[in-house]
């Protein structure tokens, strides 16, 4: 994966804005390895589903995929989390100097 595909917020938060995506991302926030067939546990929907939805997980960066013998296991990249939560921060400061700067123009408009 490019250093650009792991630094891109529209793909970072098209991958966690969804549902089960999101549940992936909850299960794995303890830091333990995970397998497909762990990950997908009592969930209604197929192997290949999970397999699916976390492959657009990695390719967002969030999780990463490592073999151990016939199993593939999955941990969250915590990077990746801090990553939109900076991003976020960043948006949050826009605004608020957005905001200051329209108290000011208005409290200063006769």
């Amino acid at each position: 994966m490019s250093p650009a595909e792991q630094s891109d917020p529209a793909r970072l938060f098209s991958a966690l804005g969804d549902q089960t995506r999101l549940g992936f991302i909850v299960q794995l926030a303890d830091g333990r390895r995970r397998s497909i067939a762990q990950i997908g546990e009592d969930l209604p929907i197929s192997r290949q589903a999970v397999a699916k939805h976390l492959n657009v997980l990695r390719r967002a960066g969030l999780v990463q995929r490592t073999r151990s013998g016939r199993e593939v296991h999955f941990v969250l990249r915590r990077e990746a989390i801090e990553e939109a939560r900076l991003w976020l921060a960043k948006v949050d400061a826009q605004w608020d100097a957005t905001l200051a700067r329209l108290k000011i123009f208005v409290e200063d408009s006769p």
